[in-house]
This record gives C-alpha cells, sequence and structure tokens, in this order.
C-alpha cells in the first residue's frame, strides 16, 4: 500500500512518504496472509479469463497458391426421382428427358439413356417412347421377351441395310454398266440409268425374284427372333464371325473391334436413309441417273472450252 500511495501521490514530502513505508512495513501477520491469498486467488481468475479467451479465438487461416489452383470436388447432383404423369409411357418419358447428345438444344426421352450402342439421344418426334402396337402379339418374341426399344433398333437396322444396297443400285450401273438384255427381257429392259423410270422398264420376273429373296430373309429373320427370344440381339441373321454362322470372309474380330464394327454398321445404316433419300428426289427432280448429273457437273462447258473467248474475235 505504501507504494502504492507513493506513486499515486508523487507531492508529497520526503518525511510523510517515510513514515508511510514504515507503517506499511509494520503491517500485522494476520493482514500479510489475508493479502497474499486475495493476490492468488485474483492470479487464478486471470488465468483462467485468458485460457478461456484463448480457446474461444480462432485465428483466420490462409493458403498460398503457385500456379493454377487445386480443382475443388465437384459437388455431386441429386438424383430426382422418376416423374410419374399417370397420362401415358410416352408421357412418362418425356416428364423425365435428359439433354440430347446429337442435338444439344433439344431434349431427348429419359427411354434413350444411352445404354444402347449407338444412342446419342436423336428421337426429336418421340419414336422410342411409343410402345410396339399389338401387330407384333402374335410372334413369341414380343410377349415379354424382347424390349420396344430393340424392336426398334431392329428396324433401324434393317432399313439401313436396305438403304445401303439401294444407294449402290443408284449408283452402280452408272459406274460399271447395266445387265444385257435380250428379245424374251428386251434388249434395253436394263439400260435406264435412272432407277425409278428403270422399275417399270424391267421385267415382271426380275422384281419377283427380289420379291420372294427378300420375303426368304425376312421369314428367316422371324424365326431367329422366335428361336432366341429376349437373348435375340438386333439385326442379327447369324451371318459373320461366331460358332454356327456363315462366315465366308473368315472374320475374326476382338470383343472391343466388334464391337466397334457394329457401331460402323449403324453409322453406315443411319447414313445409307438419308442419302437414298436424297438421292432419290434428286432423280426424282432431274429425270436422269445420279452418274449422269455428277459427270455433267464435270464436263467443261462449250464456251468455257473456246480459246479466247473472253477476248473480241479476230485478237
Amino acid at each position: 500500500y505504501g507504494i502504492r500511495d507513493l506513486i499515486l501521490n508523487p507531492s508529497r514530502d520526503e518525511h510523510s512518504t517515510n513514515n508511510l513505508l514504515i507503517s506499511s512495513t509494520s503491517t500485522p501477520l494476520t493482514h500479510n496472509k489475508t493479502e497474499k491469498n486475495s493476490n492468488t486467488t485474483m492470479k487464478l481468475a486471470v488465468a483462467a479469463l485468458l485460457a478461456t479467451s484463448a480457446a474461444a479465438f480462432q485465428a483466420p487461416t490462409m493458403t498460398f497458391s503457385l500456379g493454377k489452383k487445386k480443382a475443388t470436388p465437384a459437388k455431386k447432383k441429386a438424383v430426382k426421382a422418376p416423374v410419374s404423369s399417370g397420362a401415358s409411357p410416352s408421357a412418362d418419358a418425356w416428364a423425365n428427358s435428359v439433354e440430347s447428345k446429337a442435338l444439344p438444344f433439344a431434349r431427348a426421352p429419359a427411354t434413350l439413356d444411352g445404354t444402347m450402342l449407338g444412342d446419342f439421344g436423336f428421337d426429336p418426334l418421340g419414336f422410342s417412347t411409343v410402345p410396339v402396337g399389338p401387330w407384333f402379339t402374335g410372334i413369341q418374341g414380343r410377349n415379354g421377351q424382347i424390349g420396344n426399344l430393340n424392336w426398334y433398333r431392329e428396324a433401324e437396322l434393317i432399313h439401313g441395310r436396305i438403304a445401303q444396297v439401294a444407294v449402290v443400285g443408284f449408283i452402280a450401273p452408272g459406274l460399271f454398266g447395266t445387265l444385257p438384255g435380250n428379245e424374251w427381257t428386251g434388249v434395253d429392259a436394263y439400260s435406264n440409268l435412272n432407277p425409278l423410270e428403270a422399275f417399270s422398264q424391267v421385267p415382271g420376273l426380275a422384281i419377283l425374284q427380289i420379291f420372294l429373296f427378300m420375303s426368304y430373309l425376312e421369314v428367316r429373320r422371324i424365326n431367329i427372333i422366335k428361336e432366341e427370344g429376349e437373348n435375340y440381339m438386333p439385326g442379327d441373321l447369324r451371318i459373320g464371325q461366331g460358332e454356327g454362322r456363315w462366315n465366308p470372309f473368315g472374320l475374326d474380330y476382338s470383343p472391343e473391334a466388334y464391337e466397334e464394327k457394329r457401331l460402323q454398321e449403324l453409322k453406315h445404316c443411319r447414313l445409307a436413309m438419308i442419302g437414298v433419300f436424297g438421292l432419290w428426289a434428286q432423280a426424282q427432280a432431274s429425270g436422269v441417273g445420279v452418274t449422269e448429273q455428277i459427270g455433267a457437273a464435270l464436263t467443261t462447258p462449250d464456251y468455257y472450252a473456246k480459246a479466247g473467248y473472253f477476248l473480241p474475235e479476230g485478237i
């Protein structure tokens, strides 16, 4: 207390200060014990307060990086539960539609989930959302054994293969020539290079042969579907590599290469269906074959072949 009083009252004279120091040192022993206990209690309280404050305080963390930032893990998108409209299978498929890979500005129905070979979400008219009609009810393969989407894939492959043959039929006669005629069929029965006009000029028996051959392939295809049921692979005519198949070219691809060839065939089928429509439309508009049209485009015109055509005569 004497030191405290001295600091707070520095104006005291030396005599009073000495008296104060003397009086402070002559404090009873009980007073010293009380003061010591009080100081110890205060120190413990202050120490506890500081410990509590340090525990509650959390220093801000800072990270430094040179170059590119570390990619933060992407948040997983919540999987939406399928929406059921209750109206029809087609309405449910469009209600759960996803983004189309083939047409980024459009949507693809939920039936095209990308698991089927060649599925790029292209179905703007929604064919894949409509169940196969009742005309297949009598076939065993339709009775719960082969899915609707497999039936559409089957139709796509068959139409695509026919379109590929048709493209060859449009182009090959103009490049390699036509079949010879005779007195019975007619000398010029096969000479027309326009397929639309040639169809009405060929003999009826020739068309009948094509029809019978196509009928045989269709009956064979249906029998394979009925035999294999749910294990049937769309477009499988048991031709090519594999046990028990007709493989005249000795094809032997690895599983990865075989899947790639299947995808290539599918792409060629789709391209051929678009191409044969263009060939038909152009033949209908021009009245001549495709080779004649291309040949005329590559022929140098007479006015361009004349030397000095762009200069006045006599120069």
